[in-house]
């Protein structure tokens, strides 16, 4: 089993918050979560919004890391929203399950594009960009995260 803490990053996928126009509220909402379920948060990063720059800091993230990566914001229908597909051109394989929970945990989680899945040993979850929402999609799945990262990781007996 993982020891605690296991480890995450976390990218916040904003226009506002690369420019310094907003605060980055959603992923310092997504890092205290993610301390307070055991986490051990060893890196935030802020991305533009746009296919390329979440595609370029998600291969950065995962690269040789094991362990959660969550991105907060890009992930509903606004032109420059495009997370999910950032986050599909670099996992190898899909977690629907995982994106289905948080999906259902909120009236507007019907609005997310968010995808799940798994680079190598790292598991990747988009969330929405509120803080409200961002919390309430992690919550949903943050009891399962750590076998997911044991499996990830090889550990595969029962």
């Amino acid at each position: 089993m993982t020891v605690e803490p296991w480890n995450a990053r976390v990218i916040t996928v904003s226009d506002g918050v690369a420019a310094g126009a907003r605060e980055d509220r959603g992923g310092l909402a997504v890092r205290d979560a993610l301390v307070a379920a055991g986490a051990a948060v060893d890196r935030m990063v802020v991305s533009t919004d746009g296919v390329d720059a979440v595609e370029a800091a998600l291969n950065e993230a995962c690269a040789g890391f094991h362990g959660l990566v969550v991105t907060t914001g890009g992930t509903g229908f606004g032109p420059r929203d495009l997370t999910p597909e950032g986050t599909l051109a670099v996992i190898t394989r899909q977690a629907p399950g995982l994106a289905e929970a948080m999906r259902l945990v909120n009236p507007l989680g019907r609005l997310s594009r968010g995808v799940a899945g798994s680079v190598d040993r790292a598991l990747v979850l988009n969330v929405p960009g509120s803080p409200k929402g961002a919390v309430e999609c992690l919550d949903a799945v943050l009891d399962v995260v750590p076998h997911a990262l044991d499996l990830l990781g090889g550990d595969t007996a029962h």
